[in-house]
């Protein structure tokens, strides 16, 4: 599965030069927990997340702490270039879901945007890869069975089962006609893996 089959096209985000109050509002709005940053040239700059946007902004209450809070502290940001993150790990709409899986899991990122010819493209989510793995059998076999239908409207015909999101070919065709429909059963975004077996 690629990462163009799972991402969101329609990206949020938010400006360089944006207050941090109103990122803090587009993300909540949103639902989100991090949004690109686009330079002036609507270029990707950076990226900004729930805790770069948290940040600097409370203070400590007197209320929580018998010591008397003298003061205030430094200077809070003002400008979304102030807390954004300038190095962005990206990925493209090619990229394979598993690169993106071990990206997301070895750097601890919940969402990453997704570059195509130097521009933004969309951002993927771990609750991207959750919609899909959330899927039913039921819905995954009827897209199994609709992929295969594309490639041979004429035949030949698999029969088609799927369990936890492992499709199973039943039947055969011949070389290369059973290769194709199993790579045509694994691009389907959910099926996560295809066994096949004879008549």
């Amino acid at each position: 599965m690629l990462v163009r089959e799972v991402m969101t096209e329609a990206v949020v985000t938010v400006r360089s030069t944006d207050p941090v109050r109103r990122a803090v509002r587009v993300l909540h709005a949103a639902d989100i927990t991090a949004a690109p940053v686009l330079g002036e040239d609507g270029g990707l700059i950076g990226i900004v997340s729930e805790m770069d946007l948290l940040r600097g902004e409370f203070e400590r209450d007197p209320r929580a702490s018998a010591r008397t809070v003298l003061g205030h502290g430094a200077r809070l940001p003002l400008l979304v270039e102030e807390v954004m993150t300038p190095e962005v790990v990206s990925v493209t709409p090619t990229t394979d879901v598993v690169e993106l899986v071990d990206l997301m899991v070895g750097k601890r990122i919940k969402s990453l945007p997704v570059v195509a010819d130097g521009r933004l493209a969309g951002i993927v989510s771990r609750r991207d890869l959750l919609a899909v793995l959330a899927r039913t059998d039921e819905d995954l076999r009827a897209d199994v069975r609709a992929a295969l239908r594309e490639q041979y409207p004429a035949g030949p015909h698999w029969e088609v089962s799927v369990r936890d999101g492992v499709a199973e070919l039943r039947g055969h065709a011949g070389d290369p006609a059973d290769r194709i429909a199993d790579l045509l059963a694994r691009t389907v975004p959910g099926i996560v893996r295809v066994t096949h077996s004879g008549p």
